[in-house]
């Protein structure tokens, strides 16, 4: 299952940075993960200083 992020997301790109297939990208007022490229490492989730991000 591919991660998602909610609105609790502060735009600031901690998990952009720590995503190792470059599946997440800034969008329309929060960071998005494009679901077909994301491989559900997790990497992304212990950066998040919200905890804006969890497993769709």
């Amino acid at each position: 299952m591919a991660f998602v992020i909610n609105d609790s997301c502060v735009s600031c790109g901690a998990c952009a940075g720590a995503c190792p297939v470059g599946a997440i990208s800034e969008g329309d007022g929060k960071f998005e993960i494009d679901a077909a490229a994301c491989i559900s490492c997790g990497a992304c989730a212990g950066t998040c200083p919200t905890g804006a991000i969890s497993e769709e």
